[in-house]
């Protein structure tokens, strides 16, 4: 391909007159939904754009009101798409921006944009990229601007053209994200630790995952992969987030520990510069087992909690997925990082094909035994098993039971096969559960009491009579581990609230 060079606006010495493409809001950046944090799928776009001289403005519909204005005015839409509740919620978003504005130029970019590229193609957008988005996403508004509506640019899907995911360095300096126009920090999920709320903020030290966990989305588009962001980059991102009045950062990297000596020289870096700051991290059972001697140090330096793909306690369905851990590598791994003084909180994925009724109860038993029931948000016992298009567990003909013969056909529109469990009782736990869940987020109910009704549901369904209400199930006040206040989760079906929202 003919690099695309990025023309002047004007000659040297002429009043300068911006190209369309080049006004304030000709290109907006749209995020559905992203944990709760300040969407860092907007900002980083948005930074290599502006470093490519545009000026794209953004909507974050997550905390703010569809805006038609905005929306009309812009050239080119980019909707970040990084998880599936973002994808489900964008592809309604894009119906409403095709109706405000049909003659806009629409983009899905990011995780989930790649994995379903040729459905979305279709009816829903011009345009998707997947991988490292930023360098096509640049490319593409600049082949947009120089009058090219179909070009032929790595990592850019359009119609009559799927492209690979764009999985290579960026050639571009690595700019800050643009935070600048982003709603307020305050306006996010915040930091929930001894009995405060503290503003959180949000950055990556990294994309990709060196490793193959079976039902991951990262593996089908990054294929055991994984990128460094430049240190200098996180940590101008955190500096200006903090000066926003973050007082605690996340590190949403996939797992933290890929690049430890990359990870400890920023955490170090930040705790000279910031030492009232705290962050959590996303780390595997397996790296934390692997890397236990660097798990004091993390805790030094400011880190409450680290988040961990536990996903199950059964062997079986492990070894289905998988994980590389088993049963007991959790219960070291729990051990480990509560030695260190931090906290772990398990991510779970409570139904699969594999996951008996047994395996249901025993999960809550688990949980409570390990006093794990305030490491665990409650959307966590909802989970049920994403199989995307693309997604590794297609062809892992090495199982003992192959994925395939739970499938129905693909439901393109909801992004994922749908499958049926052999135990019909357990896809009736996992829909009461679903209801059960939502309502208590919807009350604001105490995850104790929740954990407790959840528990009684499986108990009742296996036909069992359930256990005493457990105390530290009562929703007394003591020292709870800390954690954010967001309480959905990226796997979960997006709510009938965030659904309605969007119309």
């Amino acid at each position: 391909m003919k690099p695309i060079v990025i023309r002047d606006t004007e000659p040297t010495g002429a009043v300068a007159t911006p190209l369309p493409f080049r006004t304030a809001g000709a290109i907006l950046l749209i995020s559905c939904y992203e944990l709760g944090h300040q969407p860092i799928g907007a900002a980083q776009a948005g930074g290599f754009l502006e470093q490519a001289g545009y000026a794209p403005h953004f909507l974050d519909v997550s905390v703010e009101e569809f805006d038609p204005e905005r929306v009309r005015e812009a050239k080119v839409v980019g909707i970040s798409v990084p998880m599936h509740t973002a994808l489900r919620l964008g592809v309604r978003l894009a119906g409403l921006i095709r109706r405000v504005n049909p003659s806009c130029h629409l983009c899905l970019y990011g995780l989930y944009a790649s994995l379903n590229a040729e459905y979305l193609l279709r009816d829903t957008a011009d345009f998707v990229i997947g991988g490292e988005y930023e360098t096509p996403l640049v490319q593409l508004i600049n082949a947009l601007e120089q009058g090219h509506d179909r070009p032929d640019i790595e990592g850019v899907s359009h119609k009559g053209r799927l492209a690979a995911p764009f999985l290579k360095r960026t050639p571009f300096v690595f700019p800050v994200p643009a935070r600048h126009s982003l709603p307020a920090l305050d306006r996010y999920a915040r930091l929930e630790y001894q009995g405060e709320r503290r503003i959180a903020g949000y950055v990556e030290a990294s994309r990709g995952c060196l490793h193959m966990c079976r039902h991951c989305p990262i593996v089908p588009v990054y294929e055991g992969r994984f990128f460094l962001v430049p240190q200098d980059v996180v940590l101008r991102d955190i500096r200006q987030q903090v000066e926003a009045g973050a007082a605690h950062i996340t590190f949403g990297d996939p797992d933290f520990l890929n690049g430890p000596g990359h990870s400890l020289s920023i955490v170090r870096a930040m705790h000279e510069e910031f030492p009232h700051v705290t962050f959590d991290v996303t780390a595997k059972i397996e790296h934390l087992l692997k890397r236990r001697a660097i798990l004091p140090e993390l805790a030094e330096q400011g880190c409450l909690f680290v988040i961990s793909a536990v996903e199950s306690f059964s062997n079986t369905v492990l070894t289905h997925l998988a994980k590389g851990h088993t049963r007991a590598d959790i219960f070291t791994a729990l051990e480990i990082v509560r030695e260190a003084g931090v906290a772990l909180r398990p991510s779970l994925v409570a139904f699969t094909p594999w996951t008996t009724l047994d395996d249901c109860l025993d999960m809550f038993d688990t949980v409570e035994t390990q006093d794990l029931i305030d490491a665990i948000d409650p959307v966590q016992y909802s989970i049920r098993l994403l199989i995307p298009p693309g997604s590794a567990l297609l062809n892992a003909s090495d199982e003992p039971a192959p994925v395939r013969r739970f499938l129905g056909p693909l439901d393109q529109g909801g992004f994922q096969y749908h499958w049926t469990h052999p135990d019909p009782r357990v896809d009736r736990l996992h829909a009461s559960i679903s209801v059960a869940v939502e309502d208590a987020a919807k009350r604001g109910e105490d995850a104790r009491v929740t954990f407790d009704r959840l528990r009684t549901l499986a108990y009742r369904m296996a036909d069992r009579d359930p256990p005493a209400a457990c105390p530290s199930c009562a929703p007394v006040e003591k020292a709870r581990p800390p954690r954010m206040t967001e309480p959905w989760f990226c796997c979960a079906e997006p709510t009938m609230g965030q659904m309605d929202a969007l119309g």
